[in-house]
């Protein structure tokens, strides 16, 4: 036994000695008594302290916090030695010298008490105290909780003998680091060091006399003395800080007059905000989904019971793979053409390629509730990123996304870019639909047209099909290739509905009637840029427990598609932006995407990928999108007639994946084999395109007269039509600069041209080109002039 050990064991029989009357008086022999303190129980079961888990980024930057008690435990080693004096001297000044129980010190105290009429000194030792700690902090039930605090002689026996065995465990430094790791300060900092970043925005490493003063006050009282309360706490905090630094003169811990001067200083309490939960995090829609993957998976917990527990008091450190730059970069872009307070919401995820990491999660409304909890407003409650499993509501139908999955069914089963049929305006898909299960799912009441703006009736390939988003062309290759095979496709890039029924097998399977979630169809186009490898969906990247050992998390990840069908996808699906839906709206280096717009505007999608990101964004009405369509609507203050894939998901996805990607070098994608999936024929198809060629050239032309109508350019004389006939009103064209232009074949005539810019000799006839147009050669005979370009 150590000389203290045997110090603590001589101090029991004294400690019996003081109580023998008090328990004699309760039955129990002084003999008894004397083995109490002698024959002495284990020291009391630890549990491990409930500590803070923090989630952080990419960068290993904290974005959220859980924890039951606000606690970051730390070895003695990383407290300041001032510190370490201040709590000894106001509770155990003796704390090195007894064995657990101070009787001189309990004597004084008692004496020093009832002079002050008053607390002024501890009567426990800090083992003492420790020990009802730990009862406190290991109870499981409220009864025990009671028992651990009850102010009756029977707990104080217990906490001596407790004591007393502690002190035969471990060394005074041992105990002195629990204790320091389990006292509450107040203001919900538990253990030192959450104390000093909460009251002091420091680390107990770095805490000065004046502060180590202040913590050392507040932990014998720390409600009356919490300074977030109020004035009157921290009056009384800024006394007991004063009788701690008096009582450290005393002792001679300090200088008298370095004491006198640290009296003299206000508290300066920096309280500094410990946010807990996804609701005051940066990131709430990231934190979120984190949490509900940590509650819902059971390689964090055999049980709901045990992974609550571990999340809110394992003190884990949880690195993800949220990428702040990304981040910020659909955030931006969404606030820019969606409000908060508007119904209409939008969401978006990227997903990285070949690893399914999930480097951004952003909405247009703020995570919370509303004022009054009311349904409509600017927050919501929903993840409206992610399926219902985390946090999420019931989606929206993806619409023409899908069709994605049915190209890379026809591809595989060995189609041809350029290989196609006619398609009438409108299709019945009465039958040859059949689900996996090999039942007809055929729709004889229902009336399949090239609506929303995407597509038209006529021949089309698979290319051009793909690229105006046909939807009565893949209706039809739906069932040339088969539904059940389809399906199939999906269900291996990741696809699941959003509420996690069973997808509808249906004829419409092809035009995205299953409702979805951003991040489900984001990793499913990311397996398209990766070749066909598809990864789940990836928020945590690595956990490091308490002990400091860490455990990555390994994408799972598996072949869905064959590399080469992978690549000829990404082919079909980059002409989206130079010969489809979205041309125009590029992003400045080679990209691959589908345009989402359902029947009756119920909901628009884009989803896209470079071969290093992949996004997807969705657009629909938080109350509902079959009652609220997305017609007529005015959202982020621009009106729309109606909202289709390329008119505001599109763009938005163009401007988050530009910023997400701007310290990105481009990377191109591999080619398609084109001996496998070039060439094919459709009839019909020339002749088709040339037909909208000569139709687009019309267009343009009209659109050029109407220009040159509106600023004053006529082409023919006052009063003239373009054919040179003279207009029945007579009116005069408004005078500006001349010209000598063709008014007819062969003809000339002098005319104002307005407004004035750069100018060339081009031919003039009915039906002029637009401006910019190659210039054709002048005819033999026809006549020239001079006229804006």
């Amino acid at each position: 036994m150590s000389a203290l050990g045997l110090v603590g064991a001589l101090c029991g029989v004294l400690a019996a000695s003081l109580v023998a009357p008090a328990v004699s008086g309760a039955g129990l022999a002084a003999k008894s008594v004397a083995h109490t303190f002698v024959d002495l129980p284990p020291a009391p079961r630890e549990e491990p302290l409930s500590q803070v888990t923090r989630l952080l980024d990419r960068n290993g930057k904290p974005f959220a916090q859980f924890y039951q008690a606000n606690r970051r435990a730390v070895p003695l080693s990383r407290v300041a030695p001032v510190m370490r004096q201040a709590i000894v001297a106001i509770e155990d000044a003796r704390f090195y010298e007894h064995g657990g129980l101070d009787v001189r010190g309990t004597l004084r105290a008692l004496l020093t008490n009832t002079q002050a009429g008053g607390i002024r000194q501890g009567g426990s030792s800090l083992t003492q105290q420790l020990v009802k700690n730990i009862l406190v902090e290991s109870a499981r039930t409220d009864d025990e909780r009671d028992r651990a605090r009850a102010p009756n002689l029977s707990r104080k026996i217990t906490e001596l003998r407790l004591a007393l065995a502690m002190e035969q465990k471990y060394s005074k430094d041992q105990i002195l680091e629990r204790y320091l790791n389990i006292a509450y300060f107040g203001a919900g900092a538990h253990g030192v060091e959450a104390a000093a970043r909460r009251f002091f925005s420091t680390t107990a490493a770095d805490l000065t006399l004046t502060q180590a003063a202040t913590l050392a006050g507040a932990v014998r009282m720390p409600y009356s003395t919490d300074p977030s309360i109020g004035a009157a706490q921290r009056a009384r905090l800024k006394e007991r800080r004063d009788l701690v630094l008096d009582r450290m003169a005393e002792l001679r811990m300090v200088d008298a007059r370095a004491a006198a001067a640290a009296k003299a200083t206000p508290l300066d309490i920096q309280l500094r905000p410990e946010p807990g939960g996804c609701a005051q995090s940066a990131y709430p829609f990231y934190c979120l989904y984190v949490q509900r993957e940590l509650l819902t998976n059971v390689a964090f917990g055999a049980t709901a019971a045990e992974r609550r527990s571990r999340l809110a008091t394992g003190g884990l450190v949880i690195r993800t793979a949220l990428d702040p730059v990304a981040q910020r970069a659909a955030e931006r872009a969404i606030r820019a053409r969606v409000s908060p307070r508007d119904t209409e919401v939008a969401a978006e995820a990227m997903v990285e390629p070949g690893t399914g990491r999930i480097r951004a999660m952003a909405a247009s409304k703020d995570f919370g509730r509303n004022p009054g909890d009311h349904k409509n407003g600017s927050r919501t409650t929903f993840n409206l990123v992610a399926d219902m499993a985390h946090g999420g509501g019931m989606g929206l139908q993806a619409g023409s996304t899908f069709k994605a999955f049915t190209l890379a069914t026809a591809l595989q089963q060995g189609w041809r870019f350029d290989q196609g049929y006619e398609t009438p305006g409108v299709l019945v898909p009465s039958q040859g639909y059949r689900d996996c299960r090999g039942r007809p799912v055929n729709a004889p009441g229902v009336r399949v047209h090239n609506a929303s703006g995407e597509g038209e009736g006529g021949p089309y390939s698979l290319s051009t099909g793909t690229w105006k988003s046909v939807n009565i062309f893949y209706m039809m290759l739906e069932r040339k290739v088969g539904l059940c095979n389809v399906v199939r496709t999906a269900k291996a890039l990741g696809i699941t509905r959003a509420d996690g029924r069973p997808l509808r097998e249906v004829p419409t399977f092809t035009l995205g009637v299953n409702e979805m979630d951003p991040v489900t169809v984001a990793a499913a186009f990311a397996a398209f840029a990766a070749r066909g490898r598809y990864c789940r969906p990836q928020a945590i990247v690595e956990i490091a427990g308490r002990d400091g050992r860490s455990t990555r998390v390994r994408p799972t990840c598996e072949q869905a598609l064959d590399r080469k069908v992978a690549d000829a996808v990404n082919h079909v699906l980059q002409g989206v932006f130079d010969k489809g839906t979205m041309t125009g709206q590029g992003i400045g280096r080679p990209a691959a995407g589908k345009t989402g717009t359902n029947n009756g505007y119920t909901s628009a999608w884009f989803a896209g990928y470079t071969p290093d990101l992949a996004a997807a964004v969705s657009v629909g009405d938080i109350r509902g999108s079959y009652r609220f369509p997305l017609q007529n609507v005015e959202i982020g203050g621009q009106y729309y007639g109606s909202v289709q894939g390329a008119s505001l998901p599109g763009p938005i996805w163009v401007d988050s994946m530009e910023s997400a990607l701007r310290d990105t070098p481009p990377g191109d994608f591999h080619g398609p084999d084109m001996s496998r999936f070039g060439g094919g024929f459709t009839p019909g198809l020339k002749e088709a395109e040339e037909a909208e060629k000569m139709r687009a050239m019309v267009r343009r032309q009209r659109q050029w007269l109407r220009w040159a109508r509106r600023n004053g350019h006529l082409l023919w004389p006052p009063g003239t039509n373009v054919l040179g006939e003279q207009r029945p009103d007579g009116r005069p064209h408004r005078p500006g600069r001349s010209g000598t232009v063709p008014v007819r074949p062969g003809g000339t005539g002098t005319v104002p041209v307005r407004p004035p810019g750069r100018t060339g000799t081009v031919p003039v006839r009915p039906g002029a080109a637009v401006p910019g147009a190659p210039v054709p050669a002048p005819a033999p005979g026809s006549g020239a002039g001079t006229v804006p370009r």
